[in-house]
């Protein structure tokens, strides 16, 4: 698959995704639940595109034959979207379904064992894997599939490259600075002609682990927003108003003249917003790009449960917000085919699905984290 041809496939989802919010009025300041067929269902009305290039060979000389339903992140939709029509492309009898909801909606979900497989992009708290395991009755694994950049996008007629560092960046989401030309953006931005305009902040109405990603790092990086927001995967916002999903926020945005919010690179990128410069631990500005998201993982140390963070890295090139995004599972699950089939995608997706994840702005796991996924992959058993 070409980069030209991967992006025109992600473009017309994000095209389709961003009409049905504007349709839809999803714009809201909260969101309800999501009722999801129950696990191993056939519903239809979820994400299953299947590419025309490239093809995903099965990891198993027998036949795979299941039905598998997953639901979570919105923030790696887009590429869940193409694994899996890459791989039914070589295993036509295995129907996956894939609902971004929401990594709050989806950990719910894989807890009330209405999907076979959750998707986050914040781990699980202990609290909610007590609960899951519970009613799962087994073992939970967090599966790390890809690194994304979280971006502030923003919508600013004629200024295509803005810098902000982290004490602008706070205050804005504080709603501290209220105008874009505020002095302490313009001595940032020097040459630039900012406008007396106010700023009107975008940010997520669901619960979303691009939200705990977000808040994350406005934790590590102003004692302000620790002590007064806080970080999770829903906050009680102080200014602005929301967008269900990474696609709402980004209709937002390209929408309200002077806004600013923040999603996964490769919404922005997509929907043609412009993207901030930001500054990082070492004291660069950089770009959001598939090589700085990259560069916040190395030198990590990844815990046993693969529950960990890459968020204000000290690398000299890193973007500094950068999350990983994991699919939920059980060690042990019902349907033996269903095991086999589940295990095969996400093997398959590792790896021949590495080139796919480059093309849409994901950036790979390292080859180290990638044994200790497959290992984890290769332990999921049925009961």
């Amino acid at each position: 698959m070409t980069e030209k041809s991967g992006r025109k496939r992600l473009a017309a989802f994000l095209a389709v995704a961003l009409l049905l919010v504007v349709v839809s009025g999803i714009v809201a300041a909260g969101c309800g639940g999501s009722d999801l067929p129950s696990a191993g269902g056939t519903d239809t009305t979820a994400s299953t595109a299947t590419s025309t290039t490239g093809v995903a060979t099965s990891t198993s000389e027998a036949t795979l034959s299941a039905n598998l339903n997953g639901a979570g992140a919105t923030f790696p939709e887009p590429l869940y979207v193409e694994w899996i029509g890459e791989f039914q492309i070589a295993n036509p009898d295995v129907t996956i379904n894939y609902q971004g909801i929401g990594s709050g909606g989806g950990i719910e979900q894989f807890t009330k064992l209405t999907v076979d497989f959750g998707a986050s992009d914040a781990p699980m708290k202990d609290e909610e894997i007590t609960a899951a395991e519970a009613a799962g009755g087994a073992k939970v694994l967090h599966i790390p599939t890809v690194f994304g950049a979280v971006v502030l996008a923003y919508n600013l007629d004629g200024i295509d490259e803005l810098k902000l560092d982290p004490d602008t960046l706070a205050a804005i989401f504080l709603g501290s600075i209220t105008r874009w030309n505020d002095a302490k953006i313009i001595a940032l931005n020097p040459g630039v002609t900012l406008p007396d305009k106010s700023i009107q902040v975008v940010h997520r109405s669901d619960s979303s682990g691009t939200t705990n990603i977000f808040t994350g790092y406005l934790t590590q990086i102003s004692t302000e927003w620790a002590n007064k927001v806080g970080k999770g995967k829903e906050v009680q916002w102080p200014v602005g108003i929301g967008g269900q999903g990474n696609d709402g926020v980004a209709a937002v945005v390209q929408q309200q003249a002077g806004s600013i919010g923040y999603v996964e690179l490769s919404y922005a990128t997509e929907s043609g917003l412009a993207m901030t410069i930001l500054k990082n631990k070492a004291g660069n500005f950089v770009t959001p790009s598939l090589e700085s998201t990259s560069a916040a993982a190395v030198g990590v140390t990844f815990p046993d449960d693969l529950r960990f963070s890459v968020s204000n890295s000290d690398g000299a090139q890193a973007y500094p917000i950068v999350g990983a995004t994991w699919i939920l599972v059980f060690e042990k699950m019902k349907g033996a085919a269903e095991v086999e089939a589940l295990k095969a995608w996400l093997t398959w997706s590792l790896n021949g699905g590495t080139a796919i994840a480059q093309e849409l702005g994901y950036a790979p796991l390292s080859e180290e984290l990638k044994a200790l996924t497959l290992a984890k992959i290769d332990s999921i058993s049925s009961f």
